[in-house]
């Protein structure tokens, strides 16, 4: 599958934030979005998933154009920055809820076993993150969008979660973005830029240098 948006337009009022957007990501291949603070790359991840209305957008999956918001399909899971599971929700309940399977995620993460009826307010927020990020990693979905996915976690954490993102693209379509952008790197198989509202391909990691986004 190949999953490509462009020609996005967003401002928020007279502030232009996204102009000159192409991204193309597919099956196989992680794709990820670097670039800094406040540069629109959460934006962008909510414009593709229909989360957020810009002046104008293309999505396209395998070159047609998608017409209804990302989320109405069953296409794609998004695991944006903020908290998505009810607080008081059950991590056991959750996971039936999302068809996700308990055992799985214990094999990974042996030290949650604990928790498994625990509520997720009785979480740590790392930990919290660990559980949301698994479940969207596992979903039953063609596309999945991660919205720092390695924020607030323990490194160990870390290292699995790339591991488990490695294993999940072999099936679909990973795009991901985060500011610790050496976990970033070492999984990426495309990388783009967003600067001064456009994308720019990476081709080189030199490239990042370049463009003043790594000393």
């Amino acid at each position: 599958m190949i999953f490509e948006i462009d020609n996005v337009e967003l401002s928020f009022k007279s502030k232009r934030i996204l102009g000159g957007i192409y991204l193309k990501a597919e099956t196989g291949r992680v794709t990820s979005v670097l670039g800094r603070n406040g540069c629109g790359k959460s934006s962008l991840m909510n414009i593709a998933f229909g989360n957020l209305r810009p002046k104008y957008k293309m999505v396209r999956i395998d070159k047609k154009p998608i017409q209804i918001p990302l989320y109405k399909t069953n296409l794609v899971k998004f695991l944006p920055q903020y908290n998505f599971i009810p607080s008081r929700l059950k991590l056991s309940f959750a996971f039936k809820l999302y068809g996700v399977n308990w055992t799985d995620f214990i094999e990974h993460f042996e030290g949650f076993l604990k928790y498994k009826n625990s509520k997720f307010n009785q979480l740590s927020g790392g930990e919290r993150r660990v559980v949301e990020t698994f479940i969207i990693l596992k979903s039953k979905s063609k596309i999945i969008f991660l919205d720092e996915p390695f924020s607030h976690i323990a490194p160990l954490y870390v290292e699995r979660i790339k591991t488990l993102i490695l294993e999940e693209k072999k099936e679909k379509v990973v795009i991901l973005s985060d500011h610790m952008y050496e976990h970033v790197i070492d999984c990426s198989d495309d990388i783009y830029l967003i600067k001064n509202g456009a994308t720019k391909k990476i081709n080189e990691l030199t490239e990042l240098e370049d463009y003043n986004y790594l000393n």
